[in-house]
């Protein structure tokens, strides 16, 4: 089943390892700011409006 992942900034390298150790280097995954936990409802909602972009383009391809 296609799937992407969504990661704040500062967790990026640790989810590109978790994914090369378990035999999945190119799964890929929207970036979002960091952090989330003291972001306002605005921020939040500007953030999942990109994610949610971001998810189409990877799972439709850059065309989608």
């Amino acid at each position: 089943m296609p799937s992407a992942g969504i990661m704040t900034e500062t967790f990026v390298s640790a989810a590109e390892l978790m994914a090369r150790v378990l035999g999945a280097e190119d799964y890929p995954f929207a970036v979002i700011e960091h952090p989330i936990s003291s972001a306002d409802q605005a921020a939040l909602a500007a953030r999942a409006e990109r994610a949610a972009a971001d998810c189409a383009r990877l799972l439709l391809g850059a065309d989608g």
